[in-house]
């Protein structure tokens, strides 16, 4: 059975466990798929955000990692928000920290006994990530977790445009998609 799928749609209109919004690290919206998410989620999602403590000011969520919320008016349960790198040309830890967001997202969805969740293309939109790079790092960390996890039933890669499925289905050929 395979559990990692490749989409192409509105990832606000999924009906899974959790969707993760590429975030900001105050977490209180912004533009591209953090914008969509928080104006399909309402209001609450946006005082859910402001509930969760900073860690230093005006961080709630540091880049690389993970945090969850109730999802508002969106029809999937949770929203995980993460913080993607700024792409800086590939020698300032990037992959690393993309592939955190992964790691950290899938664990907090294993944490709250989750069974689907949906990802965007963390940091390719503004952040300015390459996008066949960042295919590359999101199957990585997805296969490497799935590997020893068997709580999750899907993950699905969610591309807003048909440039960027077709991205994510050359980085996953053999998994599926739709």
């Amino acid at each position: 059975m395979h559990r990692v799928h490749v989409v192409q749609g509105d990832i606000t209109a999924l009906e899974v466990d959790a969707i993760v919004n590429a975030a900001n690290e105050r977490m209180l919206g912004g533009g591209g798929v953090d914008g969509a998410i928080h104006r399909a989620a309402g209001p609450a999602l946006l005082e859910a955000c402001r509930a969760v403590p900073e860690v230093r000011p005006g961080v709630r969520c540091p880049t690389g990692e993970s945090r969850i919320t109730p999802a508002g008016r969106l029809p999937a349960r949770y929203v995980i928000h993460t913080v993607g790198p700024v792409w800086q040309g590939g020698r300032q830890g990037e992959a690393e920290l993309l592939a955190s967001c992964y790691r950290t997202s899938l664990e907090l969805a294993r944490r709250h006994g989750l069974r689907s969740i949906a990802f965007p293309a963390i940091s390719c939109g503004v952040y300015g990530y390459p996008p066949e790079r960042a295919a590359a790092v999101a199957h990585r960390a997805i296969a490497e977790f799935l590997a020893g996890d068997d709580t999750l039933e899907r993950v699905l890669l969610v591309a807003f445009d048909a440039g960027m499925h077709a991205v994510l289905r050359a980085a996953v050929p053999a998994e599926g998609d739709e």
